[in-house]
């Protein structure tokens, strides 16, 4: 009777284990839809951009974008490294520069506050991409997000334009926007349904230039490495209904990304 009792004591805390896992799972699925949670995450993300130009090249953009949250959580610094290989566009093979961009550092003040998350800041673009690989220019201006979470639900927005103050002066300047919508819908047991697109429009450029107005979505799970560190899994496919001329048809995106909520360093 004795053993009986113990067995069934050890597969209620279990079942209380798994609960509070799978509540702990899906709580962190929906912080990771959050550009601006308070958690430290470390995400990296490779764009594929396809169909470029005559010959129909590729080129690849990894970024490595680290969020970090400050003052309890009422300061989100997101800083993105863009790892760029530019393909030689004017034959069907060959490489015309690989490397480290432009660095784009944005911080935001995010008030405490009932219903929607919003976030407003600075966006600074930093030439560190050189000649072949980016603007030479030093670039600033306003940035601001917002999202709302009801149940299963995220919908918000990030945007941001920057316009060039310094750098080389025989470069032209630079005046662009940058709109990322995302929707999410999550599914149970970490995994969910997404749309992030990245709609850019360079101000400077001619009309028929200036946008690029991606439609697509794709999906993610988080899952948990060795039982315990969060990582977030997702990929999306793009195609890019307005573009330039010279623009990418398709973007297929991959993101991996590591969470360190606060519950990670406390003692059990």
């Amino acid at each position: 009777m004795k053993n009986i009792l113990w067995i069934v004591l050890a597969l209620m805390l279990s079942g209380i284990r798994s609960a509070r896992a799978q509540e702990n799972q899906e709580e962190l699925s929906k912080q990771a839809a959050n550009p601006i949670a308070d958690l430290m995450s470390f995400p990296l993300q490779n764009n594929l951009n396809m169909n470029y130009g005559p010959y129909n090249r590729n080129s690849n953009v990894l970024n490595f974008q680290p969020v970090m949250p400050f003052a309890g959580g009422r300061i989100i610094t997101r800083t993105i490294f863009p790892f760029v290989r530019i393909p030689d566009f004017s034959n069907e093979s060959g490489t015309y520069a690989s490397g480290l961009s432009d660095i784009v550092a944005t911080a935001f003040y995010s008030p405490e506050s009932k219903g929607a998350t919003w976030g407003v800041g600075p966006v600074l673009e930093i030439p560190t991409g050189g000649a072949k690989r980016g603007s030479q220019k030093w670039s600033t201006g306003p940035a601001f997000v917002i999202l709302v979470q009801p149940g299963d639900w995220t919908f918000g927005a990030l945007i941001n334009n920057a316009w060039s103050f310094a750098g080389n002066s025989d470069r032209d300047k630079v005046n662009h926007m940058l709109l990322n919508l995302f929707i999410v819908r999550q599914m149970g047991n970490g995994w969910y349904i997404n749309t992030a697109p990245i709609i850019t429009a360079d101000w400077t450029a001619n009309n028929d230039s200036k946008w690029i107005v991606p439609v697509g979505a794709g999906g993610g799970k988080l899952v948990f490495l060795g039982g315990k560190l969060p990582l977030n899994l997702q990929t999306q496919l793009y195609y890019n209904l307005v573009r330039p001329d010279f623009g990418p048809e398709w973007q297929w995106r991959v993101q991996a990304q590591i969470l360190l909520p606060k519950s990670i360093f406390s003692k059990k």
